[in-house]
C-alpha cells in the first residue's frame, strides 16, 4: 500500500489550495479514505473522510463549509479542496486509508492503518 500526498504550499489567508493523494497497491474503490493534519506542537487531528463510493463525506467542525473531500476511483486519487484558508489551517496534511474495506467507521485515527508521507500547508501573510 502506498499513499503519496502532494499539493501543499504557502498561501495567504483567504486563499485556496487543492491537495492530492495518489494511492496504489490495493483496490482503491473498496476503501474509505481520509485526510488528517498535524499542526506544530499539536496532535494529529481528523479533517475529512469519504466512503469508498464517494457518496458519504464527513468533516471536522473547524473545516466544514470551507473544505471539500472528493475522490476519483478510476484514477485512484483522493482530493482535498481547501478554501478560505486561515492561519489555523497551517499543518502537515496526511491522507490515510481505512484499515477495513467497505467500512463506515468513525473518525478516530486508530481506524486508519495506512498513511501517506504528508504535505505541508502554510497559511501566511
Amino acid at each position: 500500500v502506498q499513499l503519496q500526498a502532494s499539493g501543499g504550499g504557502v498561501v495567504q489567508p483567504g486563499g485556496s489550495l487543492r491537495l492530492f493523494c495518489a494511492a496504489s497497491g490495493f483496490t482503491f474503490s473498496n476503501y474509505r479514505m481520509a485526510w488528517f493534519r498535524q499542526a506544530p506542537g499539536k496532535d494529529r487531528e481528523f479533517v475529512a473522510t469519504i466512503t469508498w463510493g464517494g457518496d458519504t463525506t464527513r468533516y471536522a467542525d473547524s473545516v466544514k463549509g470551507r473544505f471539500i473531500i472528493s475522490r476519483d476511483n478510476a484514477k485512484n486519487m483522493v482530493f482535498l479542496q481547501m478554501d478560505i484558508l486561515n492561519h489555523e489551517d497551517t499543518a502537515v496534511y496526511y491522507c490515510a486509508r481505512d484499515s477495513r474495506s467497505f467500512s463506515m467507521g468513525t473518525t478516530f485515527e486508530r481506524e486508519f492503518k495506512y498513511w501517506g508521507q504528508g504535505t505541508q500547508v502554510t497559511v501566511s501573510s
